[in-house]
């Protein structure tokens, strides 16, 4: 073999190295990007549990939250204020995850569901209240998002289903379907 051979062969072999690091590269960004939109998720997920938790282990903090989500005005100054706290971060964790949907992190899928849950969140009158009245900014696409809730005039399912299972004996609205 002479030397030109061998230089052509040295060519093609390091053209082929470069594809198959190429190949490899593209298959780990992949998986990081897999890994990175399920480490997302997670991230949002414990946003959530976060105030789940806390309804869960301060029971006065829960009636207070209960009572503010369907006469605000009941509550006293301090209450209010409280009560206007924990939507805004409920509303905020809805907002990341309305972001990371936007950005592919989220699959539209798992963000339509939560878009859901936003709507079933601005059936209450004190959440719609404490929207309107929101003390932080929300940025303009979020914003704009729970106008389309708000005005898409949403009512769950099974209107009343909630109330009937805290409360039972209530009579479930089927006068609102």
């Amino acid at each position: 073999m002479d030397l030109g051979r061998l230089a052509d062969l040295g060519e093609f072999l390091g053209g082929l190295g470069v594809i198959v690091s190429l190949v490899y590269l593209a298959v780990q960004v992949r998986e990081s990007s897999s890994s990175q939109r399920s480490e997302n998720y997670a991230r949002s997920l414990e946003r959530m549990a976060s105030m789940q938790q806390l309804f869960a282990r301060d029971e006065m903090f829960t009636k207070l939250f209960n009572q503010g989500l369907v006469a605000p005005e009941q509550l006293s100054v301090t209450d209010r204020i409280r009560f206007t706290w924990a939507i805004t971060e409920l509303l905020g964790n809805l907002e990341y995850m309305f972001f990371q949907a936007r950005q592919g992190s989220i699959p539209l899928e798992l963000w339509a569901r939560w878009e859901v849950t936003l709507k079933w969140w601005l059936t209450f009158p004190g959440v719609r209240a404490t929207w309107h009245a929101r003390p932080t900014p929300f940025t303009p696409a979020f914003t704009k998002c729970v106008e389309q809730c708000i005005a898409s005039g949403y009512q769950p399912e099974t209107p009343g289903a909630w109330e009937a299972y805290l409360f039972p004996g209530t009579q479930i609205r089927e006068d609102l379907g």
